[in-house]
């Protein structure tokens, strides 16, 4: 019994991990695309420098692909062991009593959130690698914000980034928070770090529908 609590407790410290890592790289991803709105060369730059520098492309770019790929997978193995612990079937449940309706359908808003990951690869991260690595196209530092904005050009693929930016504050507002709890930040802080991780997860995914939407209109 011991040994399975354990590896329950770590399973749930990977996850917060992993979930923390994401959310500093988000940050990131958010700094550099606010500059879109406004500085088309500042954006061009910061974005030739992340597509050009060896140390962003061969060691950090994997790191990030992989602790996105460990963060869902270890997400879902976690909501099939919750499902098997459940021997138990209560005739009624009243989940609300006990925990809020985001921390019930986490695996729901991780599901949209890996959809948009897979549309956002596909009109940024494919074409890219094609760019440099298959037809080896001279690089344009020039290029970035004219393609960002013709991602944008579209009301429909617009639509689905801000519902998808959506779906991601739901997806924070419970997990964010709860990663401190889970890797042990339990101190006189943890209020305040709380109510930061509360304001992140409204902040930052607003930030980036505002950015969708005015490039969308500035086309």
């Amino acid at each position: 019994m011991g040994g399975l609590i354990q590896s329950s407790i770590a399973r749930k410290v990977a996850m917060a991990l992993s979930g923390l890592f994401l959310v500093f790289f988000l940050l990131q991803h958010f700094t550099i695309n606010l500059t879109s709105v406004f500085s088309a060369d500042v954006f061009n730059e910061l974005s030739h420098f992340m597509g050009t520098n060896p140390l962003v492309q061969f060691a950090l770019q994997p790191v990030l692909i992989f602790g996105v790929l460990f963060h869902f997978i270890m997400g879902f193995v976690l909501e099939l062991k919750n499902k098997k612990a459940r021997a138990v079937k209560y005739a009624k449940y009243s989940g609300g009593a006990n925990s809020s309706w985001m921390s019930r359908n986490m695996i729901y808003s991780g599901l949209v959130i890996l959809a948009f990951l897979g549309l956002h690869f596909y009109d940024f991260w494919i074409p890219e690698m094609v760019h440099k690595y298959v037809a080896f196209a001279p690089e344009d530092p020039t290029r970035y914000y004219p393609e960002l904005l013709h991602r944008f050009e579209s009301p429909v693929r617009t639509g689905l980034y801000v519902v998808s930016f959506v779906f991601l504050a739901l997806h924070l507002w419970h997990g964010f928070a709860s990663s401190f709890q889970s890797v042990g930040f339990n101190n006189k802080y943890s209020v305040s770090a709380t109510k930061f991780a509360k304001a992140f997860s409204i902040v930052i995914p607003l930030g980036f529908i505002i950015v969708a939407i005015v490039l969308h209109l500035t086309h």
